[in-house]
């Protein structure tokens, strides 16, 4: 007589390839299997020619796990089968539950199988290569309160979140509350995706964004991924880094500062008054109340039309090839990262030996000096000023005698002494694209962040800032 034992096994998602050796043995050395009837016919050519089976239908898992406890007693090695892996929604737990409730000495031995979300995320690419979580959407044995919280939970957590049960002909609605959520706390261009039967012969791998994703595509034999804030698509496959490149270039990986900015942009976006704005504008003022804290910018903050695409694309083309600022602050904060990137410089002439010179012999500002020897080298380059409204004036006048001809201008001086008549005199101009804070309010760090809002713009659709943070 065998010593009583139970082996709940799990056999994977469904293909033979995919059913550990361990498991295979189990299946060959058993007296008794016991399981879910569909399941059968992943491990039939693996049961060995007297091997008693005994299949119960759906939601039968009780019954499966009372059967396996009685025949086990009686002497017998008895193999539980659950698809994927038996310790996730499958029967390892009930069959310990029930070992402790009847005080049972039958020995129970727990062999891992592959998970449906593993092999799918194997099949999707590498979704599953930072913190994640798994969620099933069925409430036959959880209140849907509390899978919702867990839900809020997992968004806010930017964790990337596998979906289990997400679907059935009864429960029609909860996918589609799950992405209602998800959307509150994630970028829509968030990366998901969804395999319908992994491992099996009729497989049907999707990816998409969370904004564009159908939960009509889906039913309940889908698995589906959500990925985290980090998470791209590259040559077709749903990658979600762990974080090894970044420090090494732009591979797509995003880091910590990335991460803290991309939820901060979030938390302002969301107390913004006016939130449908054009997307220049909104990619403008998210930067600015970032650096300040200063929700009174949405007042205070005038951005051209067009200003932020002519812009970004005339630097991402080659036409712009410098930033001149009036003091080195600005020129500090500007993403160094971002400025190789588009093989862009920056100037300031503030300290420049040749400054106090021409500022002594012509009476005015080492900044007005600074702009002047400026306008003469680099006349078409964008001009940003946070800190000296006298240096923004006589670029105004240098532009009126067409010495200058900027590409734009970023106008943020901050003070008391004709810093609001400096921001009127810009107005004028009404073909250079322009980005003005009203008022006295500014500042070099107001300033390097507008300029960093240019130079980042293609990150705007997805709300994606910091990528060289």
């Amino acid at each position: 007589m065998h010593t009583p034992k139970i082996i709940v096994a799990g056999i994977g998602p469904g293909s033979a390839d995919d059913i550990t050796p361990a498991v295979l043995e189990a299946v060959r050395q058993s007296d008794i299997i016991i399981g879910y009837k569909y399941y059968f016919q992943f491990i039939e050519p693996f049961v060995q020619p007297g091997t008693e089976c005994v299949d119960t239908g759906m939601k039968k898992e009780r019954e499966r796990a009372e059967e396996a406890f009685l025949r086990a007693e009686e002497g017998k090695t008895v193999c539980v089968v659950s698809s994927g892996d038996a310790g996730i929604y499958g029967m390892a737990p009930l069959i310990w539950e029930m070992k402790r409730e009847r005080g049972s000495d039958v020995e129970v031995e727990v062999l891992p199988g592959i998970s449906a979300f593993q092999k799918a995320a194997s099949l999707l690419g590498a979704p599953i290569g930072h913190d994640l979580c798994i969620l099933s959407l069925s409430d036959l044995m959880t209140p849907w309160d509390k899978i919702e919280r867990r839900i809020v939970a997992a968004a806010v957590g930017d964790f990337i979140t596998a979906v289990y049960n997400p679907k059935s002909n009864g429960r029609y609605w909860q996918l589609y509350r799950l992405k209602e959520i998800f959307l509150q706390h994630r970028s829509p261009e968030t990366s998901v995706g969804f395999v319908r039967q992994a491992g099996r012969d009729d497989q049907q791998v999707t990816l998409t964004t969370l904004g564009a994703f159908d939960p009509e595509q889906v039913d309940m034999f889908t698995v589906v991924l959500i990925g985290n804030s980090q998470s791209y698509i590259y040559e077709g496959r749903f990658i979600t880094p762990r974080g090894y490149y970044r420090e090494t270039g732009d591979t797509g990986a995003k880091g910590i500062g990335q991460e803290i900015m991309i939820e901060s942009f979030r938390t302002i976006e969301k107390e913004l008054r006016h939130p449908d704005i054009p997307l220049g504008r909104k990619w403008a003022l998210l930067h600015a109340i970032h650096t300040t804290a200063d929700f009174d910018m949405e007042n205070i903050l005038r951005v051209d039309d067009g200003a932020m695409e002519t812009l970004y694309a005339g630097f991402a083309e080659g036409r712009i090839k410098a930033v001149v600022t009036d003091v080195t602050m600005v020129a500090a904060g500007i993403r160094k990262g971002a400025l190789q990137r588009l093989g862009v410089e920056v100037k300031c002439y503030l300290h420049d030996e040749r400054v106090a010179a021409l500022a002594a012999e012509q009476g005015i500002t080492r900044t007005q000096a600074g702009i002047r020897l400026a306008v003469e080298e680099h006349p078409d380059a964008l001009f940003a000023f946070g800190n000296a409204p006298t240096a923004l004036m006589d670029l105004c006048s240098l532009i009126r005698k067409g010495k200058a001809v900027p590409a734009g201008i970023v106008a943020a001086p901050v003070g008391f002494v004709h810093v609001r008549e400096s921001k009127h005199m810009v107005k004028p101009f009404k073909d250079i694209p322009k980005i003005i804070v009203e008022g006295r309010k500014g500042g070099s760090n107001l300033a390097a962040t507008l300029v960093n809002s240019i130079l980042c713009f293609n990150d705007a659709e997805a709300l994606k800032p910091g990528r060289d943070v």
